[in-house]
């Protein structure tokens, strides 16, 4: 029989998925460069945000600290990794954590 997941567990699965495909389209795997695509982590990055914002109700404080810490160090590789650095505010996922400074 399989057990079915609370909805908390659902969400921190999906965020750490959104964190992993970050990582990956940052350039911050083992791959490195050969699937980086900053366009595409900025949407990644942006919807982990949005769902960390929107389920701040939904998951404890002992889940929600680490996925916020990883959202940070992914916004600040961001930030890091692109040519042209958003204004403050403005890089991705911003519009819910506010601005993210090194």
């Amino acid at each position: 029989m399989q057990r079915v997941q609370s909805t908390r567990e659902v969400i921190v699965t999906v965020a750490v998925n959104l964190m992993s495909a970050a990582a990956v389209k940052l350039g911050l795997t083992e791959e490195g460069e050969e699937h980086k695509d900053l366009d595409e982590a900025r949407k990644l990055v942006h919807a982990l945000a949005g769902l960390l914002d929107a389920s701040t109700t939904e998951i404890s404080s002992f889940h929600a600290a680490p996925l916020r810490d990883g959202l940070k160090s992914l916004q600040l590789a961001f930030r890091e990794a692109s040519l042209v650095p958003d204004e403050p505010g403005q890089g991705p996922g911003e519009k819910y954590t506010g601005p993210v400074y090194g």
